[in-house]
């Protein structure tokens, strides 16, 4: 039929799930435009509460006039000047008793990452107590726009692309989609890589969470070139849970426990001894504490020792007084808890285990967390998607880091906090690149704020080649962890130069990835005009992308050349000097290392040559232009192919 650009199956995506913005440096009184009001953020997932005081629209005025959205009103939804449109997507029609067909969120999840990008200003907020203080978002001017597409059962592809529709004729500006497959997906097969791509051509930016499924390699599932891929990095906060013995041994663990036992002591059991055995669940299942596997008339009123990574379901449901976890590892997630617990290493979680069984009367307590701070901030957590791109080796994903992990921000009262339905709080912390992706949507919003007409590809070359450098010593991983590095919204609206890209540049980059003009035209463009001729591909390592990326096979010397054009939108008159960074081995060759500029706008190309060897499976360096005033960090990565 005219106007069906492509069809594929609808797939299910999932929910990619303030102190943050201070750590990065960038207050609330930071330099703001004039026009941030104007700025309209399309947020793509499970609704909003607009009762919550993050989304009062006092001083707000009427929406700016570009906007050509409705609001889904009923009785028990409206908008104001802070959500100026709001509208849902089921296009199966199946609905669960828990989903509410409005715009309105029953999740959380959609409210805590709107109010992140673009709450506004609220003080005393907190979560039972943590993390209390001022809660706003990264652009408390900008407007809201919400396209709920989260349910019960998840996010399905034809949902994603009826919001994109929408939100391209709605005037959305920046579009912030915490969401994504388990699985990477072909770029043609993706909701959210065929939705962005038409976004793209239209001069909106999306701003997509990396994904939760590290830290294996090879696991992001927003990496689109056209779009912005973002990792989760930590702030400096962190929460402990202390567990003592009744030999007054004191181990440090985590997760979140709002509950204060006030240092009482229970019977401590070890899971394996507290079998369900009315269900036919051995000692070697219930030792691991899941649900349904402990016995409720031996576990009641005790705390028991699990010998995993429990999140309290088990130990809750079958009415013990609390839960010890092991097996905790450095940049472990928190999950807030239905009842006392603490989750410890496995040299902790041993010595409670030995005190356990030699002891004829074993007695624990627990204590309400406790808020630190995390002095080795900023790094990336470990349940952070990894790269190497897995469709395009030689485009390097993610992008940037954000904070990700121990996010505190509004929430819907009526769904639960915990996975076991608590209830009632109307702001929350929870972690995942969910979290990290609003952060990065208010920076882009931010640069666009001050440079309305620049294209999403100079958007997301402004914040690369701006972000602050990240440590491969927490992070093996390095690049495929945290791409350039640390967003740092103040520097990203002066970049100096920055490497653009439009709709051409990305078909060239698909004819030379091998798809055809059919695939192209039927899948993604659906515009004839655009197709692949003798000599119009263009290989990845030479799409204008403001990262340099080389896959190469094991032990084979390196001779590969890259080129890059960059424009220039810091000082008309301006000399940049290149200056690399590259390990022993690798040699980094710029031609020419000099750009000259004579005007805003112009623009200028090079070549980045790499040879020699790299010495283990991942080489890091990096290409910065200088011109006295402007640093624009480029990161380049070699690597052996996985």
């Amino acid at each position: 039929m005219k106007g069906v650009v492509s069809v594929f199956q609808s797939r299910k995506m999932k929910l990619h799930t303030t102190k943050s913005w201070d750590f990065i440096g960038f207050p609330q009184y930071v330099k703001r435009s004039k026009i941030e009001s104007d700025v309209i953020i399309g947020v793509l997932d499970t609704g909003i509460w607009p009762e919550s005081a993050s989304f009062d629209d006092k001083g707000l005025g009427p929406p700016p006039s570009k906007w050509k959205g409705t609001c889904h009103a009923s009785s028990n939804f409206t908008c104001n000047n802070k959500i100026i449109g709001a509208k849902y997507y089921k296009a199966d029609k199946q609905f669960s008793e828990t989903d509410i067909q409005s715009p309105r969120d029953s999740e959380g999840h959609g409210t805590h990452t709107a109010s992140t990008a673009a709450g506004g200003i609220v003080k005393k907020a907190s979560q039972l107590g943590f993390g209390f203080g001022t809660a706003r978002g990264g652009v408390p001017s900008a407007r809201i726009a919400v396209y709920k597409v989260g349910w019960s059962d998840g996010i399905d592809d034809a949902d994603i692309l009826a919001a994109y529709d929408d939100l391209i004729a709605d005037g959305v500006d920046i579009v912030s989609a915490s969401i994504g497959h388990s699985l990477p997906q072909d770029y043609f097969m993706d909701g959210l890589a065929v939705g962005s791509f038409h976004a793209m051509r239209k001069g909106i930016l999306t701003s997509a969470s990396a994904g939760n499924e590290g830290p294996k390699p090879a696991t992001l599932t927003g990496f689109a070139p056209w779009l912005l891929s973002v990792a989760a990095s930590t702030i400096n906060r962190k929460f402990l849970t202390k567990v003592r013995l009744g030999n007054n041994k004191i181990f440090e663990g985590i997760h979140i426990n709002p509950f204060d036992l006030k240092n009482k002591t229970f019977p401590l059991i070890y899971g394996l001894d507290a079998s369900n055995s009315e269900v036919g669940v051995s000692g070697a299942y219930s030792r691991f504490c899941r649900r349904n596997s402990l016995d409720k008339k031996l576990v009641k009123g005790k705390i028991v020792y699990c010998d995993s990574d429990v999140d309290g379901q088990g130990p809750f449901l079958a009415g013990a007084a609390g839960f010890i976890g092991k097996g905790r590892v450095f940049g472990d997630l928190s999950f807030n808890l239905p009842l006392p617990g603490s989750y410890l290493n496995h040299n902790e979680a041993s010595e409670v285990y030995k005190y356990l069984v030699t002891s004829s009367k074993p007695v624990a307590t627990i204590s309400r967390s406790e808020e630190v701070t995390d002095t080795q901030s900023p790094y990336v957590p470990s349940f952070s998607s990894r790269g190497p791109n897995p469709i395009t080796p030689n485009i390097l994903k993610p992008d940037i880091a954000a904070p990700g992990s121990l996010i505190l921000a509004a929430w819907s009262p009526i769904a639960p906090s915990t996975e076991l339905g608590v209830k009632g709080l109307g702001y929350n912390i929870i972690s995942g690149t969910s979290m990290a992706c609003p952060h990065a949507t208010a920076a882009a919003a931010y640069v666009k704020s001050f440079h309305p007409k620049w294209s999403p590809a100079a958007i997301r070359s402004s914040l690369i080649t701006t972000a602050k450098p990240m440590s491969s010593k927490i992070n093996p991983e390095a690049e495929f962890a945290y791409g350039g590095g640390l967003i740092n919204p103040t520097k990203a609206p002066y970049p100096g130069l920055v490497y653009d890209a439009d709709e051409l540049d990305y078909v060239k980059f698909l004819c030379g990835g091998g798809y055809s003009n059919d695939e192209i035209l039927q899948f993604i463009t659906g515009n004839d005009k655009l197709k692949c001729y003798k000599g119009s591909s263009r290989s990845a390592t030479d799409l204008n992308y403001p990262s340099f990326a080389l896959s190469i096979p094991p032990s084979q010397s390196i001779t590969h050349v890259f080129h890059r054009t960059v424009t220039n939108v810091g000082s008309a008159n301006s000399i940049y000097k290149a200056k690399v960074v590259a390990p022993k081995g690798l040699n980094v060759i710029v031609s020419p290392s000099v750009l000259s500029f004579t005007s805003i706008g112009e623009k200028e190309s090079f070549s980045v040559k790499l040879k020699g060897n790299i010495d283990g499976i991942i080489a890091s360096a990096s290409l910065v232009w200088d011109d006295g005033t402007f640093q624009v960090r480029s990161p380049i990565v070699v690597y052996i192919a996985p």
